[in-house]
């Protein structure tokens, strides 16, 4: 109700900027051929854009934004978020005024706004072969929750899978392919799962235990049903969110003292990678596990192992 009045007492000009702005934002996002995710995560994007405008007083003055107020907003953003986010909000804002610019409505004052370079190394740190041993033997597979929980770890850990991996695996999407068992998965930025990983005896072993306990607990799932289902009263039996791999990984972590914010889920993918990089995969192996469009993403973890091992501090004697 407190908003209701601060807005009601906001002259109606503002009032109708607002409507335009939101108007624009919403017939931009309808302009686009693109998946309903992504429409989304511009529509989401986007609002930041607006709420900036708007507690910033710049939203009165929208017809006389320069190219100077699009970098006061890139510089607001990098004190928010990693340079990934900044460049992910800042194309929205520059597709928008693209769009804008094509339906001559504003000048395209976003044009030629440049990116933040990403960082040579990656944001998450990996773990050793001790740690992630020490991290699977903690968790209580002695009830439903506990094998899943295993097999989830486990998983991610011998594939490097992502979490939004894990959760959109269902049953049947674990097949035979030339007789060995595979994982077929609907990866970052894909419509469908067309992309798979092997289901070697260590990786497919915790998955079939967590089975067979879930279907004496709750029935034999079907083929389209989440490989790994939430065991919550209010979620009983949907598919895991992201937020709750992510949370189920970090306990996993944390029982055994390991509690960084550099540590998460998404390191058990790079501790996947630079694991079989170190055990002697080539660049076209890793790369096709890993599931990397560019060889050059790959090459990373080969440098920084290299880096590693043949450093030359490793020279200096004193």
């Amino acid at each position: 109700m407190a908003e209701l009045a601060v807005i009601s007492q906001q002259p109606q000009a503002a009032i109708a900027i607002q409507d335009q702005l939101h108007g624009l934002i919403e017939a931009f996002l309808a302009s686009l051929d693109v998946r309903a995710s992504s429409s989304a995560t511009y529509g989401r994007q986007l609002k930041q854009w607006a709420l900036w405008l708007e507690r910033t007083g710049r939203i009165e003055r929208m017809k006389e934004l320069t190219r100077e107020d699009i970098l006061a907003y890139k510089r607001h953003l990098q004190g928010q978020m990693s340079s990934l986010s900044v460049n992910g909000y800042m194309t929205a804002v520059r597709k928008w005024y693209a769009w804008l610019e094509g339906e001559k409505l504003y000048p395209n004052i976003a044009r030629d706004i440049k990116g933040l370079k990403r960082p040579t190394g990656f944001a998450k740190d990996t773990l050793s072969e001790k740690q992630l041993q020490k991290a699977l033997g903690a968790i209580d597979r002695s009830s439903l929750e506990g094998l899943r929980d295993y097999a989830i770890f486990n998983l991610m850990a011998r594939t490097g899978l992502r979490d939004i991996e894990i959760a959109r695996a269902s049953v049947g999407d674990i097949r035979q392919e030339a007789g060995q068992p595979i994982l077929y998965i609907q990866g970052k930025g894909r419509d469908r799962a067309d992309e798979f990983v092997l289901l070697l005896p260590e990786a497919l072993k915790p998955i079939k235990d967590w089975q067979k306990a879930r279907a004496r607990a709750m029935g034999q799932p079907a083929d389209e049903e989440p490989l790994f289902c939430s065991l919550s009263l209010r979620n009983y039996g949907q598919a895991l969110s992201t937020r709750s791999i992510s949370r189920l990984i970090k306990q996993a972590m944390r029982s055994i003292g390991l509690d960084d914010k550099r540590l998460t889920a998404h390191s058990l993918r790079h501790t996947a990678i630079t694991l079989a990089v170190k055990g002697g995969a080539s660049l076209h192996q890793a790369q096709a596990m890993a599931r990397h469009s560019s060889p050059s993403t790959t090459m990373i973890y080969f440098h920084n192992l290299a880096r590693i091992s043949q450093g030359a501090e490793r020279y200096i004697t004193f």
